[in-house]
C-alpha cells in the first residue's frame, strides 16, 4: 500500500509540472478570448476535419459536478462547460455496457443484442462483429483512432478487442471494474486475473500507477507524437469513478473534513478525473490541436448513491430507469462552436455522437445505415431545435419481470411486467420494475447505512406503469399514469413498434475456459477456433427461430418472453 501511494505521488508530480505550467492569470482556462453569451461568431471553416477528444467518465452521478451544485471540487469541468454548451437534456443508459454500445455503434440495445445487463468477463460475448463501429467509420475518413481506458464491450475472441474494432492503438481494461493500482479484477470468489492491456498484449509492467493519471499521461504521449495535420480520434474512457473506492492521499486530504467515508473518496476520485482532464486540454494547447478540436464530456450512467455517487434532486440511482439513472452528465467545448457560454435543453441521447461526429469529420451517417442517433451539431453548435423527438431507454425481456404487471393491465397491446422505459416529447412511460425509485439525498452523514437511510421511499410496489410529464416534472414526483391513459396507450404502442425490431437478446452463459488461470493470470481472449465455430453457429440460430415470431424476444433458455403483439 505505501508503494502504491509513493508511486501515485510521483505520477501526481509528474503530470503536475504540466499543470504548473498553466497561465491561471488568464481569464479563461482554457481560451485567450470568450465569446459573450448567445452570440453567433461566424468563422471560416476548418482547414481539415476536427480533432474529436471524447472523455466519458463511470459512474459519475448527475449531483457530482461542482455547476450542478455539488459539494465536490470539479474547477476544471466547470470551466470547460461554461465556456462551451452544457447539455441539460442529455440520456445515456443506466449502466456500462449498453452506454459504451449505444456511443460506438449509434444503436439501441434493441438492435445490438444487448439489451440486458452487462457483458460479464467469462461470457463469449461481445460488441456485434457486424456492425461499423464510430472509430472504424472514423478512421475511413482518415483519421488517427485512439483508446485510453475501460472497454467493457467484450474480449473472448481476439475480434472482439478494441484493436480489432476500430482503435489504432488501445491502453486500458478489457472488464468493467478492476483495481486503480494492481489492476486486478475478481469475477467472484477466486477467479481473479490481471486485467491492463496495452494493444493486444498483457501490460503487466505498468501495475502499480494509478489509473487516472496514467490514462492522462498515455493521452498527452499520444498528442505529443502526432501531427495536428492529421485528424484525431481520442476516446478518453476513465475508469474513474467506479468502485473501488481508491485516491492517491493528497486527493483525499482535500475531503478531510467530509463526514461520510465513502462520499469522502468518492469526492477525491472525482476531482483527481477533474485534474486529468485538466492536463489533456492543457496538452491539446501546448501540441497545437486545441483550435482545430471538439471536447465531449459524458457520464456513462447515473451515479452509484451506495458508494459515495449522488443524483440528487432526481430519483433513482445507477441500473435503474428514473432520471438518477439516465439522465447524464454532458457538455461540449469547443473552439468550433457558433454559440458558445449557453445551456442546451435540446434532447440529445448517447446514440446521437456517432453520427453527429461522423458528420463532423466530413461523412454521413443516417437511419439508412440502420442508426438511430441523429446529427445533433446543428442543436448544440448553433441552438436549432434537436431533430430527436423521442428516446427507447430500453426494453429488456430477461429482467425480473413485475408481479403486478399484465398484458390486461396494458391494454391488450403490452405486458406490462416487461420491464421497459420510452420517452416521447415531454412524456416518459415506464413499465415492469424500473429500480430502486427512491430520491436519495447527498450522502453527507458519517454514519452509513444508520440515520442517513431515511430516504423519500416509492409510494407504491404494486405498479407496474408510471407517466411523467419530464419538462414538468423532472424529478418525478408526480404519477399520472391514471389521469392520462391515452398518453399510456400511445406510449405502450410505440413501445410495440419498437419491440417489432428488436433482435433476439445475447445474453450466453458463462465459460470455464475463460478462467483467468487458463491465460496466464490475465483476463484476455480465450475462445478456441472450435469454441469460436460454435458460438457463431449459435448465433446464427437465434435471430430465425421459428419460436418467438413477430419480435418476441428470446429468454435465457430459449422460451419466449411475452411483449407486445401477443406471442409466446
Amino acid at each position: 500500500m505505501a508503494m502504491q501511494a509513493l508511486t501515485g505521488f510521483s505520477l501526481v508530480s509528474l503530470l503536475g509540472f504540466g499543470y504548473l505550467s498553466w497561465d491561471w492569470a488568464k481569464p479563461s482556462l482554457v481560451a485567450d478570448a470568450p465569446a459573450e453569451a448567445g452570440v453567433e461568431h461566424p468563422s471560416a471553416a476548418p482547414p481539415q476535419p476536427p480533432h474529436i477528444i471524447f472523455i466519458l467518465t463511470d459512474d459519475q452521478g448527475y449531483h457530482d459536478v461542482g455547476y450542478h451544485g455539488s459539494d465536490i471540487e470539479t474547477p476544471t469541468l466547470d470551466r470547460l462547460a461554461a465556456e462551451g454548451v452544457k447539455l441539460e437534456n442529455y440520456y445515456i443508459q443506466p449502466i456500462c455496457t449498453p452506454s459504451r454500445s449505444q456511443l460506438l455503434t449509434g444503436r439501441y440495445q434493441i438492435h445490438t443484442g444487448l439489451q440486458h445487463s452487462i457483458i460479464r468477463p467469462r461470457q463469449p460475448n461481445c460488441l456485434p462483429l457486424d456492425q461499423v463501429t464510430l472509430p472504424q467509420k472514423l478512421q475511413e475518413l482518415g483519421y488517427s483512432t485512439h483508446m485510453v481506458g475501460k472497454w467493457h464491450l467484450g474480449f473472448y475472441r481476439k475480434e472482439c478487442l478494441p484493436t480489432r474494432r476500430g482503435f489504432d492503438t488501445f491502453l486500458g481494461s478489457l472488464t468493467g471494474n478492476v483495481d486503480y493500482y494492481t489492476y486486478d479484477n475478481c469475477d467472484g470468489p477466486g477467479v481473479c486475473g490481471f486485467d491492463l492491456h496495452e494493444g493486444e498484449n498483457v501490460a503487466w509492467g505498468l501495475s502499480g500507477q494509478y489509473s487516472t493519471l496514467l490514462y492522462a499521461q498515455r493521452v498527452s504521449h499520444i498528442l505529443a507524437s502526432h501531427s495536428p495535420r492529421q485528424p484525431l480520434f481520442l476516446y478518453v474512457a476513465f475508469q474513474a469513478v467506479h468502485t473501488p473506492l481508491q485516491s492517491p492521499r493528497e486527493y483525499l486530504y482535500r475531503y478531510r473534513t467530509m463526514g461520510n467515508v465513502a462520499r469522502r473518496k468518492y469526492a477525491a476520485m472525482v476531482t483527481c478525473m477533474d485534474e486529468a482532464v485538466r492536463n489533456i486540454t492543457w496538452a491539446l494547447k501546448r501540441h497545437g490541436f486545441y483550435n482545430n478540436s471538439v471536447i465531449i464530456f459524458s457520464s456513462d450512467n447515473g451515479g452509484q448513491t451506495f458508494s459515495g455517487g449522488s443524483n440528487w434532486p432526481l430519483r433513482g440511482r445507477k441500473g435503474t430507469y428514473w432520471e438518477g439513472g439516465v439522465r447524464g452528465l454532458g457538455f461540449v467545448h469547443s473552439p468550433l462552436l457558433k454559440r458558445k457560454r449557453r445551456t442546451s435543453r435540446a434532447l440529445v441521447h448517447i446514440t446521437d455522437w456517432y453520427p453527429t461526429l461522423v458528420a463532423l469529420a466530413g461523412g454521413t451517417a443516417s437511419a439508412a445505415d440502420g442508426l438511430d442517433g441523429y446529427d445533433v451539431w446543428p442543436a448544440i453548435s448553433e441552438g436549432r431545435a434537436s431533430p430527436r423527438t423521442e428516446i427507447l431507454h430500453n426494453i429488456d425481456p430477461l429482467y425480473n419481470h413485475a408481479r403486478h404487471g399484465s398484458l390486461e393491465g396494458g391494454f391488450g397491446i403490452w405486458n406490462t411486467a416487461v420491464q421497459a422505459a420510452i420517452r416521447v416529447g415531454e412524456w416518459k412511460l415506464l413499465t415492469g420494475d424500473p429500480g430502486y425509485g427512491d430520491w436519495i439525498p447527498p450522502q453527507t452523514l458519517a454514519a452509513f447505512p444508520g440515520s442517513w437511510w431515511n430516504l423519500e421511499r416509492m409510494a407504491s410496489a404494486r405498479q407496474a406503469v408510471w407517466l411523467f410529464n419530464i419538462s414538468a416534472d423532472p424529478y418525478e414526483r408526480e404519477d399520472l399514469a391514471g389521469q392520462r391513459p391515452d398518453v399510456v396507450r400511445a406510449l405502450l404502442a410505440r413501445l410495440v413498434d419498437y419491440n417489432r425490431t428488436a433482435i433476439p437478446v445475447r445474453y450466453p452463459a458463462e465459460n470455464p475456459r475463460a478462467h483467468p488461470d487458463f491465460n496466464g493470470g490475465a483476463w484476455g481472449p480465450w475462445a478456441s477456433d472450435e469454441e469460436e465455430e460454435e458460438e457463431e453457429e449459435e448465433g446464427r440460430a437465434w435471430p430465425s427461430s421459428p419460436a418467438c415470431p413477430g419480435g418476441c424476444l428470446l429468454r435465457e433458455g430459449g422460451s419466449c418472453s411475452l411483449l407486445g403483439d401477443g406471442s409466446k
